[in-house]
């Protein structure tokens, strides 16, 4: 073969591995063993390991940090590498008053099935009406990849608002910045297009970057905020990465004052 056949075939076939592989490039599954989950739940009686039924076979998981009646709930869906239970003790600490659920994604935590945008959309929505008929006030939040997913949330159900850390516009041109040598568009299967709806969403916006993000620059952020369609307000994490945001003197105070609604007007970047 010629010199320029070899490197077609070498172009094309990485092209067709990167096609075959990007599941395992976008989703980390991070499990908890079962006598870890248990043990959690008896150490932390507060917080309720609950399951629940997807309808396809999968079972579904989530922690569950229970409030008094009539406070709201904050529906969470963390980032691609993310076993959530970390925050149980967090959110007691950060943020009393407020009922909780950490979702476990497919094939995350405690979850079987394996993730999917469109599983990971169609469970959070579960989740939301699962809860919906006890909690009239429910907020989204949700942290890098769990941004696209509270987006698509807030999309398709009225929430009384959205937190959103190191949210991107969307996946593809996340995909461009860091494989700008491949066809991210026509590769990419989980796209997870937040920009295509914020012009929609009218729920209140509070979104919490990262000057220093290595993984998803601040650009995709603004293009996000720039495009929502509700009240919405902007919170610089000085000094912050992608990895070490909650670490900021700023991030629990401006989520805590979100919900109770004592931010004040919104605040452009």
């Amino acid at each position: 073969m010629s010199t320029i056949t070899v490197l077609v075939l070498v172009v094309v076939g990485f092209q067709v591995l990167m096609y075959l592989m990007q599941d395992q490039l976008v989703f980390f599954p991070q499990r908890l063993p079962e006598a870890h989950r248990e043990s959690i739940a008896k150490r932390l009686p507060d917080s309720e390991s609950l399951f629940i039924d997807a309808g396809d076979g999968v079972r579904l998981h989530a922690w569950h940090r229970k409030a008094p009646a009539g406070a709201p709930l904050v529906i969470y869906f963390g980032g691609n590498a993310e076993e959530v239970s970390w925050m149980l003790e967090e959110v007691s600490r950060r943020a009393p008053g407020v009922a909780w659920l950490l979702v476990d994604y497919r094939g995350y935590g405690a979850s079987s099935g394996a993730p999917t945008e469109a599983a990971l959309v169609a469970d959070a929505l579960r989740w939301h009406d699962r809860f919906s008929k006890e909690r009239k006030v429910i907020y989204a939040f949700g942290r890098s990849l769990g941004s696209g997913v509270a987006v698509q949330l807030a999309a398709e159900r009225e929430l009384a608002g959205v937190i959103l850390v190191a949210p991107f516009d969307s996946l593809v041109e996340v995909g461009k910045r860091h494989y700008w040598y491949l066809p991210v568009g026509l590769l990419l299967r989980h796209r997870f297009d937040s920009l295509e709806r914020a012009p929609h969403i009218k729920a209140p916006l509070l979104t919490l970057v990262a000057p220093r993000d290595e993984i998803i620059p601040v650009a995709h952020s603004k293009r996000l905020f720039d495009a929502w369609a509700g009240p919405k307000r902007w919170v610089d994490l000085d000094g912050a990465g992608h990895n070490n945001t909650d670490d900021t003197p700023g991030f629990w105070p401006s989520i805590r004052a979100f919900l109770e609604k004592k931010d004040g007007p919104p605040a452009p970047p």
